[in-house]
């Protein structure tokens, strides 16, 4: 008789979880496998249908309806599922055969693919660039152009060099990356608003298929992700009894724990010269790039005139201040004085990992100068806690990846939250301030343009107030930026500031039918949702299931790397 191997003692905790952690990913391995088999005889289905029906109408096709599908059949199946598939299937025809038909392989072909077209068009950006005869504002934007198709480049690399691209755990990382490099495109084309229609032009011609290919991958990738759902293999974040994600190590806990004062940090920045670093521009370039290592920067009580960039390669750095209205980064640049939107921020964050605690941003250029950001945050599960963020039109500027807002203030007037990130703002004030005469405030402005992105807004347990009286200002929860703007407003307490309409139009009196707007279990003489905007896509009577999709856990995946930076948060409803 066999005896359990348990039963002669306890065995090590360690190694019982490492066993256990092993047999789950032998278990995971099985199912992700099968289901990628399952996908597979998707499209072989949906292209044996076809000649199926096909041949109803000659005896000579009906004769061969039973044969397997022909690769160029399977693939032109597969890139059905996206949104360019001529530009699919041509891209990618010459590059497969019946060994690289599987899901997975189509994905890497068309990220290689899009890495190939987007280096091309870097290139052509750079040279046009270098003309000496641009206008300033052409020039700018190029410039941003040439920042962005780097920050798009590294994200397509993340997602090739993925050791598994159906792994269950990376599935979210790759519709995240591929969603960031997108936006980063995106980002580039919006820029050149004001530069000159030669310039618009050009550019436009050059990143076209680039474009088209990094939504293509994304678009294989989703179908992916969209069959693990289906077939129930997603796991769902767990978290402690203090409702603290899993993925965040003990160190960063208690770091979060502590004050400024009462933190031992790596680097110190004081603006009265009593420590080594007088900015933390100059701190910054202490820190050791891609480290894996969290890097403290203890930034001492004042008000910083510095424009504030945290590059890419300078990974998991933590900024501490004094109290948000006491440590306070400021700026004033802004689009009417000639700089674009994107490169305005008076902070700007870009290397992932980063947290921010007890810090404020401002940017003091006012309502007059328009677009004018404070805080711009590119950094992947970035996490900003306690902090404060102040400016008119386009305060926070949530470009891209995977954030986390808590206990923190954002003021502003005209979209002043905005962006294409997947964010979570959690017990946060969110607060409208007096814009220009004629202008009305919008909360928020969500940038989601492709249907297979993973991004949105979610406000939960927030109040939602005015910072002074603003009067008969017009305010509105939001306004739909792109025509796939997802935004949520859930537990929250909504202030009489709303107008009974909830919801303002980009343009004309209605919205596109392709947005996700949508209320739930409000609270406040501004959450009452009878005379909202009659609009296909705002949802007022959500259940359970589908709010709890916007929560940290399932939205955010924040499990996985909040809970061990010591961050209080709900992970569900």
């Amino acid at each position: 008789m066999d005896i359990p191997w348990n039963s002669y003692g306890k065995l090590d905790e360690a190694e019982q979880a490492r066993l256990e952690a092993r047999r789950k990913t032998r278990k995971r391995i099985i199912i992700i496998t099968i289901s990628c088999i399952v996908l597979v005889g998707i499209i072989v289905g949906a292209v044996l249908g076809a000649t199926t029906r096909s041949g109803d109408n000659s005896s000579s096709s009906s004769s061969n309806a039973g044969a397997p599908p022909t690769v160029p059949d399977t693939l032109r199946a597969a890139c059905k599922l996206t949104l360019y598939p001529d530009s699919c299937y041509t891209s990618l025809y010459s590059m497969v055969n019946s060994s690289t038909i599987d899901p997975q392989t189509l994905a890497k072909l068309s990220v290689q693919v899009a890495m190939t077209e987007l280096s091309q068009a870097s290139d052509h950006v750079s040279q046009l660039k270098s003309n000496g005869q641009l206008d300033h504002m052409s020039a700018a934007a190029l410039q941003d152009c040439v920042s962005l198709m780097d920050l798009a480049m590294d994200h397509l690399n993340d997602t090739l060099n993925s050791s598994n691209m159906t792994a269950l755990i990376q599935l979210d990382d790759l519709r995240t990356w591929l969603s960031t490099a997108g936006t980063s495109l995106h980002t580039c084309l919006e820029g050149l608003q004001n530069a000159s229609p030669s310039v618009q032009v050009k550019v436009a011609q050059y990143t076209q298929n680039s474009t088209q290919f990094i939504s293509n991958s994304l678009a294989l990738v989703t179908a992916i992700s969209n069959l693990a759902d289906s077939i129930k293999m997603r796991r769902l974040m767990s978290v402690d009894e203090d409702g603290l994600p899993d993925w965040m190590n003990a160190a960063d806990r208690k770091l979060l724990r502590k004050s400024g004062s009462n933190i031992k940090p790596d680097l110190i920045v004081a603006r009265d010269g009593s420590s080594k670093y007088k900015s933390i521009n100059a701190a910054l370039t202490a820190v050791p790039s891609k480290s894996k290592k969290r890097t403290v920067i203890y930034v001492k009580k004042g008000v910083y005139y510095e424009k504030v960039i945290v590059p890419a390669n300078k990974w998991n750095v933590m900024m501490i201040g004094d109290g948000k209205a006491f440590t306070v980064v400021s700026g004033k640049l802004n689009v009417v004085d000639g700089t674009p939107t994107y490169s305005s921020a008076s902070f700007a964050v870009f290397g992932k990992g980063f947290m921010a605690q007890d810090m404020g941003f401002i940017n003091t250029a006012g309502a007059i100068k328009h677009q004018a950001v404070a805080l711009l945050t590119h950094s992947d599960q970035s996490i900003y806690y306690r902090c404060r963020m102040d400016a008119f039109q386009d305060t926070l500027y949530t470009h891209a990846l995977r954030q986390f807002f808590k206990e923190c203030d954002i003021l502003g007037t005209v979209d002043f939250i905005f962006g294409n990130a997947a964010v979570v703002f959690q017990n946060c004030n969110i607060l409208a301030k007096v814009p220009l005469v004629g202008q009305e405030n919008t909360l928020t402005a969500q940038g989601r343009f492709d249907p297979n992105q993973n991004t949105g807004t979610s406000i939960q347990n927030c109040n939602i107030g005015a910072a002074g009286n603003l009067g008969s200002v017009q305010t509105y929860l939001g306004r739909p930026w792109k025509v796939y703007s997802t935004t949520i407003f859930m537990e929250s307490y909504i202030g009489s500031l709303i107008n009974p309409a909830g919801w303002l139009p980009w343009t004309g009196n209605t919205a596109p039918n392709t947005i996700f707007y949508a209320e739930y279990m409000n609270t406040g003489p501004g959450s009452f949702t009878k005379y909202r905007v009659k609009w296909s896509g705002l949802k007022t009577w959500l259940t359970k299931s589908q709010a709890k999709k916007y929560t940290v856990n399932s939205f955010l995946g924040g499990h996985r790397w909040i809970k061990s930076k010591g961050v209080p948060f709900k992970g569900g409803l």
